[in-house]
């Protein structure tokens, strides 16, 4: 735990560079990453544009690759997109340059729902992010079957962050 935190920490300060985690208006980042939830693990992409001083838009794709076999999930069962809508809040928050903290709603094949994550910038080009997605309205509702769930629950993504400006 404490060999962790403290690569955590070395880590965080390497950034204290010219980084900044959100422009504003133009700003386009693209990130990849990992998901985790119930019954499988999976990689997760995005893609946000900036609209406005706090405000972006986007799009998001996820797989899931490991999933359990009893649950007979086929590739329409694991594969979603979305378009997400986000609240660029690290300037509003005064978090500085390298922080951007961003809830969300998106829009997807599954469900409307919503998500809060964090990004923080080492450099102007790369960083890290940590993403929780939660659905708001399920699409189906009634009887979902396992594989059904897999798009329709609580997931936390963890990943890499790439400023393309």
């Amino acid at each position: 735990m404490k060999k962790g935190l403290l690569v955590a920490c070395l880590l965080l300060s390497i950034g204290f560079v010219s980084a900044q985690a959100y422009q504003g208006k133009g700003d386009s980042k693209f990130q990849i990453g990992a998901n985790f939830q119930t019954n499988g693990t999976g990689i997760v992409t995005t893609y946000d544009f900036g609209m406005g001083e706090n405000f972006s838009m986007g799009l998001q794709g996820s797989y899931i690759l490991g999933v359990e076999k009893t649950i007979g999930a086929d590739f329409g069962d694991r594969i979603d997109l979305k378009a997400r809508f986000n609240a660029n809040l690290g300037s509003v928050m005064n978090l500085g340059e390298m922080v951007d903290v961003y809830p969300g709603l998106d829009l997807g094949l599954r469900n409307f729902g919503g998500h809060v994550g964090m990004r923080y910038f080492f450099s102007d080009g790369f960083g890290i992010f940590s993403e929780l997605g939660f659905p708001l309205a399920k699409y189906k509702t009634e009887n979902l079957t396992p594989a059904e769930e897999l798009n329709n629950q609580v997931v936390f993504s963890i990943g890499a962050s790439f400023n393309l400006n």
